[in-house]
């Protein structure tokens, strides 16, 4: 019963200060760290995903309707497309690249790639055709349980989560290290989530009761 953890997006991108920040964005990060360094031990597996939006089409607009299109962000090679640097201290050694050429919401629609490099757009699709994706790498690993934590709730942890759940993985996303866009998109992200069957927890409620998290 091996278990994954899931960092999602988790880049200054998506924090304060960043192209599409969070409010809470920089605080979840340093919850997310102290989690790691933590329960590391507990994991099989530890992955991070990120957007490294290179030529994404549509999913960058100058006139963006904040629904499926958006301000230009999470741009492959710029400071706020890293990793946040309370994540990339932890020194984890598996990272997700997504959306290259395309929207991409889901961390199971990016490829393994521990570099920094641009990718062209038949680089990424050779490497999808290899099977550097997340899915193989979860099945490799011989992972049945995948937790979730990081940004934002309402957009690409839940459909990470959900994709995760459609292929037959126990999901459990940990709410005190997620933030969503906003309240209104969190409750519906969250009720979609339970209707899926993915557990919703809170990280420090386990720990505190002495339950394996």
């Amino acid at each position: 019963m091996a278990k994954a953890l899931i960092v999602v997006d988790v880049q200054p991108t998506f924090c304060e200060g960043g192209e599409l920040g969070v409010e809470g964005g920089n605080a979840v990060a340093g919850r997310i760290a102290d989690y790691v360094n933590a329960h590391r031990g507990e994991y099989a597996y530890t992955a991070t995903t990120q957007d490294w939006h290179i030529e994404p089409g549509a999913h960058w607009s100058g006139n963006p309707d904040f629904v499926d299109t958006w301000p230009k962000h999470g741009a492959a090679g710029t400071p706020n497309a890293e990793l946040h640097p309370a994540i990339a201290a932890l020194g984890i050694a598996h990272h997700f690249k997504k959306g290259q050429y395309s929207a991409a919401y889901s961390g199971f629609e990016g490829i393994e790639d521990n570099t920094d490099r641009i990718q062209t757009r038949e680089e990424v699709t050779a490497e999808q055709s290899a099977g550097k994706t997340l899915a193989n790498a979860l099945k490799a690993a011989g992972v049945t349980q995948v937790d979730m934590v990081g940004i934002a709730e309402s957009h690409c942890v839940k459909d990470t989560a959900l994709d995760a759940k459609r292929l037959g993985f126990d999901v459990t996303v940990f709410e005190d290290l997620t933030v969503p866009v906003s309240e209104e998109l969190g409750v519906a992200a969250r009720k979609q989530m339970a209707d899926a069957g993915i557990i919703l927890a809170e990280a420090a409620e386990l720990s505190s009761c002495g339950l394996p998290v």
